[in-house]
């Protein structure tokens, strides 16, 4: 019970961390911004100082895989919405809606569920344990099947051109369930070498699941970038949080067998803090507002009297374009002659 908390308690401050380090990096961008300045974003100390944070962050939460269950750890992802939501608020003077209040309130209670009722034991991770899970036939069954639809999205991404956000975030899902057995795998390796109960770190599959760890996490951030590029931050925050939770429990409970014995009212319970961290998340991340900046910019459509009903300057493939400069020209030319 010890170790399942300090798995709690790490998994809560390692997101925190990564909340603030967004926040701090989202304060450079606009700070840039109303300054008007031409510096390079990396190039500020106080972006490197969010960067920092985060990597502290995620360091956190893979220690934490090392202590408590993967289906716990991940849904504790909704810490990190909710505490980033707080701060925007204080600090960068976003606006504080409603549905950020009721979602806020759903994500603390889901998470209150998720603690009460996930399970309370995690088995000790060794070489040996991640050998027979990998050899297992519901692991072989479930491997199958991710790496079957896996290709075939791929299929429809790359070779139809199918860009819907819904596909992205599946290929994000299939890749982040092998990234949470394999961070789990290695974390736990590392936690029963440094706790002194047997050395994990001599066996090969210990760098096996390392090297699995890094790719995984390489092609997920790739696609979870390309998800960000091609559709907003409020659609690929709450889809992202589901399928990666998602993804998560579904790999905790075939490779670990982390339900095994959890009574069904607890299963129910458990589901249930889940479907509301979602329900709170996709409130807190929908179309937030813009921040706060203390530049004024005034449009001539919104000059007291005035209507802007053209362009100022047309295309340059227009029949108008340059029509302005040649009216000033003849003005000009009229005022000569007139002299």
């Amino acid at each position: 019970m010890e170790t399942y908390t300090q798995g709690i308690i790490i998994a809560i401050c390692g997101n925190f961390l990564i909340s603030i380090s967004l926040n701090i990096q989202k304060y450079t961008h606009v700070r840039l911004s109303q300054r008007g300045s031409s510096k390079p974003y990396y190039k500020s100390v106080l972006w490197w100082l969010g960067i920092s944070l985060m990597g502290l962050g995620e360091l956190g939460n893979f220690a934490a895989y090392g202590f408590a269950p993967a289906s716990l750890i991940a849904p504790l992802g909704c810490v990190s919405v909710i505490a980033s939501a707080i701060i925007s608020v204080v600090f960068l003077k976003e606006t504080l809606r409603a549905s950020d209040l009721l979602g806020g309130a759903l994500a603390i209670a889901g998470t209150y569920l998720l603690v009460t009722f996930a399970p309370h034991f995690a088995p000790h991770v060794t070489a040996n344990m991640v050998e027979r899970s990998l050899m297992s036939w519901e692991f072989l069954t479930y491997i199958s099947v991710e790496v079957i639809a896996f290709c075939i999205l791929l299929y429809l991404y790359k070779c139809r051109k199918m860009k819907h956000i819904v596909i992205v975030m599946l290929l994000v899902a299939l890749l982040a369930s092998v990234t949470v057995i394999s961070v789990k795998a290695v974390s736990g390796m590392i936690t029963e070498s440094v706790q002194g109960n047997h050395l994990q770190l001599t066996y090969p599959i210990f760098y096996v699941m390392f090297i699995v760890m890094v790719a995984s996490c390489a092609f997920q951030i790739k696609f979870l970038n390309q998800a960000m590029k091609m559709f907003d931050a409020t659609e690929v925050v709450p889809i992202n949080y589901v399928f990666f939770t998602a993804s998560a429990i579904v790999a905790g409970i075939l490779f670990y067998q982390e339900f095994f014995g959890l009574s069904p009212v607890n299963i129910c319970l458990f589901v249930l803090g889940c479907v509301i961290s979602f329900i709170g998340v996709f409130l807190i991340a929908r179309t937030r507002p813009k921040i706060k900046t203390d530049r004024v910019f005034i449009s001539m459509g919104q000059i007291p009297g005035k209507r802007c009903t053209e362009k100022v300057q047309p295309e340059t493939r227009s029949s108008s374009y340059g029509s302005l400069a040649s009216k000033l020209i003849c003005n000009r030319g009229t005022h000569t002659d007139d002299s």
